[in-house]
């Protein structure tokens, strides 16, 4: 007897349906075919002590599974609850009428229980486009696919459970989803921009940054609070959209990061992996591709911290996934994509010692160690970067002032939403969300300098040797800066601002 049930395997942050057939004849054999690896064959034994526990049994006879599509390789062990469910309905243990109405996924433990797998968000999302009557998972994992509207998902602790259920000894109720308390992406943190002293300018630069999505590097001496600075920007951030939330939390589901009690990422994230990164964790992939830090940076930010420590090879990774927003992973049997729409955000001293041109303080770097330590960061990535920015030592008149404190946080983000929904209007339906991302066509169409400004722009660009992408990324700056000032043009005042931020 042949009985087919449903499981899904994860490429990228994508489901794919597999269909898994279960075949019992007359003999002795156990075979599994269609590329499983160790894990999922491991699970014959597995399952086998799962259901001793629940008082079934895997017949003595000749079992062949087969998982399809038989080219595509199945990984983990997120296929033990759909393969136990195949051979108790294919050796008519259990009721197999519906078994192959349902996507089954779950790990099972040898006393039965169920523990939760990994993108279960991405697999209910393939289940309601392949029309299934429902979803059974893990019951830890019922709330996160419950986001998925019209799709009965059904949680089970387990696996007799899930067996009671086919057999119609039990019924299962469709979980509805909690929603968190800050569901439309209310930053939550106890830092706050006023809490920094002096750093006007930096602070200036931040807000035009996060108005527009724009790449921002700090450069300044120890000290001087550009990592103060950095990790305020995310309180700053427009919230996250319904569909920016969705997409975020796929690739936290993929990466098995999504925490039980929060099944929905409402904040944009704010990702600061240390200096001694390799280069696989910073953009993805492994023998199991896994989304990097990249990638859980998608929709927020990736801070790196004093940037000349990471490798050259780890920081020039940067390069393609900053121009194109998507990360391409190429292995010899498979091709996996990640989105990675980030900010990026660096810091970095001046020179080896910090405190080259610091007034009050004398550089001990020679030559070749400045032209050293500049040169791990290349040209085309400071080509990339829109804002660059010299953060000052703040003096003791600064500190030690008791009474200006400069905005809150909450009153530059009032600010950038405001520049943020001007965008949102002006790229209505073309997949556009920010200053950043707009392409040559929008440049000519919402970019126009008035006749001193291009005199202006042609003056720089001879001056100090900018490429086309300067050109464009200055003019994408200005355009945040006069929507920051409420202004449908770009006059002179708007684009030298820009170009200092460029210089």
């Amino acid at each position: 007897m042949i009985v087919k049930t449903y499981g899904a395997a994860l490429t990228g942050i994508e489901a794919i349906p597999i269909r898994i057939e279960t075949s019992i004849e007359t003999g002795i054999n156990f075979m599994m075919v269609g590329l499983p690896d160790n894990a999922v064959k491991e699970s014959h034994f597995r399952i086998a002590t799962a259901l001793a526990h629940c008082g079934y049994r895997i017949p003595n006879k000749k079992i062949v599974i087969n998982l399809a599509p038989a080219d595509l390789k199945k990984e983990g062990s997120a296929y033990d609850l759909t393969l136990a469910t195949g051979i108790l309905a294919a050796s008519e243990q259990i009721n197999n009428k519906d078994t192959g109405d349902y996507l089954i996924m779950g790990e099972l433990s040898l006393d039965g229980y169920l523990q939760p797998i990994r993108g279960a968000l991405p697999i209910a999302i393939e289940a309601k486009k392949q029309d299934f009557k429902g979803v059974i998972l893990p019951v830890q994992n019922v709330n996160e696919a419950a986001m998925v509207e019209g799709l009965p998902v059904y949680g089970a602790a387990h696996l007799k459970e899930v067996i009671d259920f086919f057999d119609g000894k039990n019924t299962f109720v469709p979980h509805r989803f909690t929603a968190p308390e800050n569901l439309y992406g209310t930053t939550e943190t106890n830092i706050d921009f006023c809490d920094v002293k002096g750093q006007m300018q930096a602070k200036r630069a931040l807000e035009v940054a996060a108005a527009g999505g724009h790449n921002i590097l700090l450069v300044g001496t120890p000290g001087s609070g550009k990592t103060l600075l950095a990790k305020r920007l995310s309180g700053i951030l427009p919230p996250l959209t319904k569909e920016e939330q969705l997409e975020t939390t796929k690739i936290y589901s993929v990466s098995g990061k999504l925490q039980q009690h929060n099944a929905l990422i409402t904040c944009r994230p704010f990702r600061s992996p240390h200096h001694t990164i390799s280069y696989t964790a910073l953009v993805g992939g492994g023998s199991y591709p896994m989304p990097g830090e990249i990638s859980l940076a998608h929709n927020g930010v990736l801070f790196l911290d004093e940037l000349p420590e990471f490798s050259r090879k780890t920081i020039e990774v940067l390069r393609q996934p900053l121009e194109d927003g998507r990360v391409q992973i190429s292995r010899a049997k498979m091709n996996v994509s990640y989105p990675s729409d980030f900010m990026f955000v660096a810091s970095m001293n001046p020179c080896p010692c910090g405190y080259y041109g610091a007034t009050g303080h004398t550089c001990t770097c020679k030559p070749n160690q400045l032209l050293q330590y500049r040169g791990k960061i290349s040209g085309p990535l400071y080509d990339r970067i829109d804002l660059q920015v010299q953060v000052s030592a703040v003096t003791y008149e600064e500190i030690s002032d008791t009474k200006t404190s400069g905005d809150s946080s909450e009153v530059i983000r009032s600010r950038v939403i405001a520049a943020r929904n001007i965008q949102y209007e002006r790229f209505a339906g073309t997949g556009i969300h920010s200053n950043s991302q707009m392409n040559c066509n929008e440049l000519r169409k919402y970019c126009i300098l008035p006749s001193q400004g291009r005199v202006l722009m042609k003056k720089t660009m001879e001056h100090y040797m900018l490429s086309g992408r300067a050109h464009d990324r200055i003019l994408k700056v200005a355009r945040t800066i006069a929507d920051l000032d409420g202004s449908e043009a770009i006059n002179e005042i708007h684009l030298s601002e820009a170009i200092h931020y460029r210089l």
